[in-house]
């Protein structure tokens, strides 16, 4: 009995996928529950396991290709019983195996002068036999094709030696974050204002309590889970700034879903904080542990990336000391946190050396005003620099 390899039901969202990587080939042993192929698609990458242990059969999407829902991509037989007695395939099904791997024109070409495939040199790409190397067998009278010699490079093109280049195809996912990059600069009005922040509270209460908040909560006490709870009471005095545009309405949330922008290896994606404002400095923290883990392992549901009132960007940790974020539509804006770096600053008439971080907010003009764009990221400020406040409410 052969069993039916398909796609997984793709999100309403998701009108099709890429086969990312097979992870097993035609032939090989698999057990149950073992990943056979990634299925890319525009938000996550779905992982198809082996239903029953078995022997892989045909693949019928190869890397590379478009597949829709529910579509066969391969099939798989039982494994052998234990015990089963193997016997030694007929040298005509092993030539039949050979051919599988051949192009249409190739075997034809093959099948018309009688050729034995395993006396042929494939010169095509991972050693596959082409056209030509079948040509070049026929008119060399069946002797092998021998492997191209590198022609002697000419004068003219001696200084591009040692110089190359590599094309790679675009992922579903950089394709994914490139259109929603244009459609948010070309569909929004967008603005960015900034401001500067003393970090020396935020960093003598870490070190005054870091140890003990991770020996208690089992987890270290970061810069995010204090930029997060700003950006919630800020929020919560400027609604605007966690709204949306619906058509000709605005639509306020009442709920505070942020999203925290996350470099992977596929490129940037967004995981959503769920109510925030009901969340501690500790579950926040773990939280985005738990979701930056995932997506540099490509584990993300969609619904972890769908979503969020708010993003909160942090280009400091590598190293960025100033930037311009793009909004993340359809929100109205973006948070942009730097590099927190020491720098010379007047304190009640003398020079003091203070840590300093600047703080961007990229927001929509069609929403956002700039009294509420510079209240925004004053409060934020005010809340950072002088963090009871968030205790207090203040």
């Amino acid at each position: 009995m052969t069993i039916e390899i398909k796609v997984p039901d793709l999100p309403e969202s998701v009108a099709d996928a890429t086969i990312a990587t097979w992870h097993k080939k035609p032939g090989d042993l698999v057990a149950r529950d073992e990943v056979l192929v990634d299925i890319e698609t525009d938000k996550v990458v779905l992982e198809v396991p082996a239903p029953e242990a078995g022997v892989l059969g045909d693949i019928l999407q190869a890397e590379g290709a478009t597949v829709l829902s529910r579509q066969l991509i391969a099939t798989l037989k039982p494994a052998p019983v234990a015990g089963e007695e193997t016997k030694e395939k007929p040298v005509d099904a092993v030539a039949d195996d050979g051919a599988e791997a051949l192009s249409p024109a190739v075997r034809r070409l093959v099948a018309e002068h009688a050729i034995d495939v395993t006396k042929l040199t494939g010169t095509g790409k991972g050693g596959r036999i082409s056209k030509e190397d079948v040509e070049a067998f026929i008119k060399g009278g069946n002797k092998p094709a021998a492997a191209p010699v590198a022609a002697a490079p000419v004068a003219a093109v001696a200084p591009l030696v040692g110089r190359t280049e590599k094309r790679v195809p675009m992922t579903r996912l950089r394709k994914r974050i490139a259109e929603r990059l244009l459609e948010a600069k070309n569909t929004t009005a967008m603005l960015t204002t900034f401001n500067e922040i003393n970090m020396a509270p935020i960093m003598k209460l870490r070190k005054q309590y870091g140890e003990i908040f991770e020996k208690k909560h089992g987890i270290k006490l970061g810069f995010m889970s204090f930029y997060v709870k700003a950006v919630v009471e800020s929020l919560k005095r400027y609604p605007e700034v966690n709204a949306a545009l619906d058509g000709d309405d605005i639509v306020y949330h009442n709920y505070f879903d942020v999203s925290i922008a996350v470099s992977t290896p596929r490129g940037l994606v967004t995981p959503v904080l769920r109510d925030c404002d009901n969340m501690s400095l500790a579950d926040i923290e773990k939280a985005i542990k738990d979701l930056a883990g995932k997506g540099r392992d490509g584990k993300l549901t969609v619904d972890e990336l769908t979503g969020g009132n708010f993003t909160i960007t942090n280009g400091g940790v590598f190293g960025s000391l100033m930037s311009t974020p793009i909004i993340n539509p359809p929100q109205s804006a973006i948070l942009g946190m730097h590099k927190i770096q020491d720098r010379p600053m007047a304190v009640d008439g003398k020079v003091e050396i203070l840590p300093m971080m600047y703080l961007a907010l990229s927001y929509d003009h069609r929403i956002v005003d700039g009294r509420e764009s510079v209240g925004f990221l004053v409060s934020i400020k005010e809340l950072l620099e002088d963090p009871t406040r968030l205790l207090l409410d203040v």
